[in-house]
């Protein structure tokens, strides 16, 4: 079976991309597992660690092909708060919580929970429904500094 041993950043357009895989964020984090691609290449994927998978991110196969990743849209909560001191308040109870948390130039983004909305709005947090790519930030054990790209800053989908 055709692997997949490396993962790498993908220049904007990149010519050499074969095919996508359209993952939500849940099944972006992986290490080892078979995996089919949107147009049907079967292959291992066959990391040395256990990560995130980002959005746009290449999954190189042993015979030069590359997959792009492509993070699928899910239900999930938007947080905003009345200033950037009480974001910063909303955020740190949600990591005292261990929860994933996609942090925006403006707001968070978490999964959807009933008892954590009710939570973050008891805390005086706006929670709204939406449905977008989920890129949680990276722990502090993860690898990397951050999960973050300088894009989400900067843009919202």
């Amino acid at each position: 079976m055709i692997k997949a041993t490396s993962v790498r950043k993908l220049a904007l357009g990149e010519a050499d991309v074969t095919d996508t895989i359209r993952l939500d964020e849940a099944g972006r984090h992986r290490r080892r597992i078979k995996m089919v691609s949107d147009k049907g290449i079967a292959f291992m994927l066959d990391l040395p660690e256990a990560r995130l998978l980002r959005h746009g991110e290449g999954l190189v196969l042993d015979d030069g092909r590359v997959i792009q990743v492509i993070a699928e849209p899910e239900a999930l909560y938007a947080v905003h708060a009345r200033d950037n001191h009480h974001l910063l308040q909303l955020s740190w109870q949600l990591g005292n919580r261990h929860l994933p948390t996609q942090i925006m130039a403006d707001h968070l983004r978490i999964r959807s929970d009933p008892v954590i909305k009710d939570m973050l709005e008891g805390l005086g947090g706006v929670v709204s429904e939406i449905s977008a790519r989920f890129d949680p930030e990276g722990g502090a054990y993860s690898g990397s500094s951050s999960g973050a790209t300088q894009d989400q800053y900067h843009h919202h989908d």
